[in-house]
């Protein structure tokens, strides 16, 4: 049996309330951004665009759960406190208010949007808005997947390690390995290695916090392009994972037979020797 979300929102005038559906920017997943930081989380709830998306007093906030699809999590209320006249600012001062906070990062919504709206009024979709779950505690990143299922954007590894996500963390910090790093924009691929007294959690923490782990191809990179471009372009995979107690020699021997695989050094890849 479907329930609406009318049925569970008490919400006497929907009229006062404008959907915001939060999805990839060109720079930024939402979901990503909400688990990460919850001011920046509010300030894309400011954002106005030249067609003055939020012109009601209410912002209901809809985040893409981009793991499933149609599926939506719900990001709080925030009321519009004031306005300015100039478009494409953060022209919106908007704050979070107490309405329904206790289904803030908890609550997924199923609806199929047509088209790519960024807003819409609510009292012409409250209808369709269904409820699909409610989580047992507020959203805080993804599970641990397996080793053999990472293939992950470097954003949503960036928020694992930078929450020390506990199953993540225990798992990839006991393993050496060899992994891949994609560039989604040209294809192009890096193949690195994380071996010595270092697992692979401390191995991609350090391209977390620096966006290229200090590899001269990636660095020159990252230098030119930036962190954010690490953000939107990188996918981690895991090719291979093998306990602390493996040889050193045996992880570089594969990390050569990988490089071999995916042609990976100049310059059809990332790696230079």
């Amino acid at each position: 049996m479907t329930i609406a979300l009318s049925e569970l929102l008490n919400i006497p005038n929907p009229k006062s309330y404008k959907v915001h559906l939060a999805n990839w920017n060109g720079e930024s997943q939402p979901l990503d951004v909400f688990v990460r930081d919850r001011e920046e989380w509010r300030l894309w709830n400011c954002w106005r665009s030249k067609r003055n998306d939020f012109n009601r007093k209410y912002v209901l906030s809809l985040i893409d759960y981009y793991h499933e699809p149609n599926t939506w999590l719900f990001g709080g209320v925030f009321e519009v406190v004031s306005r300015s006249a100039e478009p494409r600012t953060l022209s919106y001062e908007s704050l979070l208010t107490d309405q329904y906070q206790n289904l803030i990062g908890r609550l997924k919504i199923s609806w199929t949007r047509n088209g790519r709206q960024r807003a819409r009024q609510l009292e012409g979709i409250v209808e369709q808005l269904l409820i699909k779950e409610i989580l047992s505690e507020q959203y805080s990143g993804e599970h641990f997947c397996g080793f053999e299922n990472i293939n992950h954007n470097f954003s949503v590894i960036e928020n694992i390690i930078k929450l020390e996500k506990a199953d993540w963390k225990s798992s990839l910090e006991n393993v050496k390995g060899v992994y891949a790093i994609t560039d989604k924009s040209n294809g192009k691929v890096y193949i690195g290695s994380a071996y010595g007294d270092s697992g692979i959690w401390s191995r991609w923490s350090c391209y977390v916090y620096t966006g290229h782990g200090f590899n001269d191809e990636l660095t020159k990179l990252i230098t030119s392009k930036g962190l954010g471009y690490a953000r939107e372009n990188f996918m981690f995979s895991l090719l291979e994972y093998r306990p602390m107690r493996t040889d050193d020699k045996a992880i570089i021997d594969r990390e050569t037979y990988w490089k071999n695989v995916f042609q990976s050094r100049v310059p059809f890849g990332y790696n230079r020797n």
